[in-house]
């Protein structure tokens, strides 16, 4: 959430930002900047009003005990207006500050200046491109028919028992998600990322403090009577455990990792785009967060960027970083890299991942703090990355590395498949 002080002093900046990420709803800067002006203007009255009624109480007090009973009386009933006064102001402050925080809500992260202007996906920056891509042979399949054929992965099957973006993973299909899990895990932690297993639903509060409410809330799965969403990725419960910290500055970077399954209704998503493990309402993923100083952010960023492109690396996998457009960037996000890896069999480029600073956009909802070296709190900057999503890493894996003899293990899995050939 963007702050009102900085709103108030950047006007012009804020609305040229926000011009970048496409937001359709300028007007909403002026409508923030009035109203403050009126809680501010209220909140003077209000202070005002019961300055001279606490005044007012001692002065009663005096002329009581110094017998000026009708002087006392006469400000008794000064007062009773005055308390008046203070109930409906207190009321309209409370009115205006509702107001206003539904307003700020609605205004999404502006974007970091060398986010590049642009619509679509089309129009994001290519950064870098690594690796060759692999030339297959002629009768080379997509991945969901070396899934069948292989019987790895069972379509139909998940379908039957929840429905079409639950597939269910068998024999060495669901080894394979097992030690990419593992294996991404023991990376993150060699990179000096802690664990931690978190929970699968997340309360209200957890889900505005991350920026999924209100913007994603048709995107999350809700469990009506307890209130509760199942989780879009781990960075909502994993950002979620320092809500209403102060932390130490020498402390950060803070620096997390973990393993959920997440759960996206991805309402709309149809065609042979989405085919097969392209497009899920249930994946598994590794996620990576942060808590860094604000002066280090970016270069957190860029090391959470070669992070991923290590794995990628390793896994032998062709790949391409975006930085994205403002139009194609997601609410909360300042600046957002995708990593992309290569599908020979489909010929075209899937997501895998995306890195993102929040700067302080997410802290300022979370009320997440550090102390400085003045011993004065501020906010600290979020950021996350997905280290990585599992569903198109396996796809590119299969489809990338399939041979007449079979499919083959990239190397690096091989101590965690304990097979180096799915036949």
């Amino acid at each position: 959430m963007l702050q009102v002080s900085y709103i108030r002093d950047n006007r012009e900046q804020v609305l040229e930002r926000l011009a970048v990420k496409n937001f359709k709803q300028p007007e909403l800067v002026s409508e923030v900047i009035e109203l403050d002006d009126k809680r501010r203007s209220t909140q003077t009255t209000l202070d005002n009003t019961s300055a001279e009624a606490n005044a007012a109480a001692k002065q009663i007090g005096e002329l009581m005990r110094t017998g000026k009973k009708e002087d006392a009386e006469a400000l008794k009933v000064k007062t009773s207006v005055w308390k008046e006064d203070i109930k409906r102001l207190n009321e309209q402050l409370n009115a205006i500050e509702e107001e206003l925080q539904q307003k700020l809500v609605l205004l999404p992260n502006l974007p970091h200046s060398s986010v590049p202007k642009g619509l679509t996906p089309e129009e994001n920056e290519v950064v870098l491109e690594n690796g060759a891509k692999p030339a297959l042979p002629e009768n080379a399949l997509p991945h969901w028919e070396l899934a069948a054929k292989y019987n790895l992965i069972d379509f139909e099957l998940g379908v039957k028992i929840t429905g079409a973006g639950f597939p269910v993973y068998k024999n060495k299909g669901a080894k394979l998600q097992r030690a990419l899990i593992n294996y991404f895990i023991d990376e993150a932690e060699k990179a000096g990322y802690s664990e931690v297993s978190v929970p699968l639903m997340v309360n209200e509060a957890s889900g505005f403090g991350t920026g999924q409410l209100p913007d994603k809330e048709g995107q999350m799965y809700f469990v009506g009577e307890d209130k509760l969403y199942l989780i879009p990725t781990a960075e909502v419960p994993v950002t979620n455990i320092y809500r209403d910290v102060i932390l130490k500055g020498e402390d950060l970077p803070v620096k997390n990792c973990g393993h959920t399954p997440c759960f996206r209704r991805e309402a709309g998503s149809y065609g042979a785009h989405v085919r097969g493990l392209n497009r899920l309402h249930q994946f598994d993923k590794v996620e990576i967060v942060q808590i860094a100083h604000p002066d280090k952010s970016y270069e957190v960023l860029e090391q959470m960027s070669l992070h991923v492109q290590g794995l990628l690396q390793k896994l032998g996998l062709p790949y391409r970083v975006l930085r994205l457009c403002g139009g194609d960037m997601g609410f909360a996000s300042a600046l957002t890299y995708d990593m992309e890896t290569w599908s020979a069999a489909q010929q075209r480029w899937l997501e895998v991942s995306s890195v993102s600073n929040f700067e302080t956009f997410q802290s300022n909802r979370l009320k997440l703090r550090f102390r400085n070296a003045e011993g004065k709190t501020q906010l600290a900057h979020t950021l996350n990355g997905s280290a990585l999503a599992l569903p198109r890493i396996v796809a590119t894996l299969l489809e990338n590395n399939q041979t007449d003899k079979g499919i083959k293990i990239p190397d690096a899995l091989v101590p965690y498949t304990r097979f180096e050939w799915i036949d």
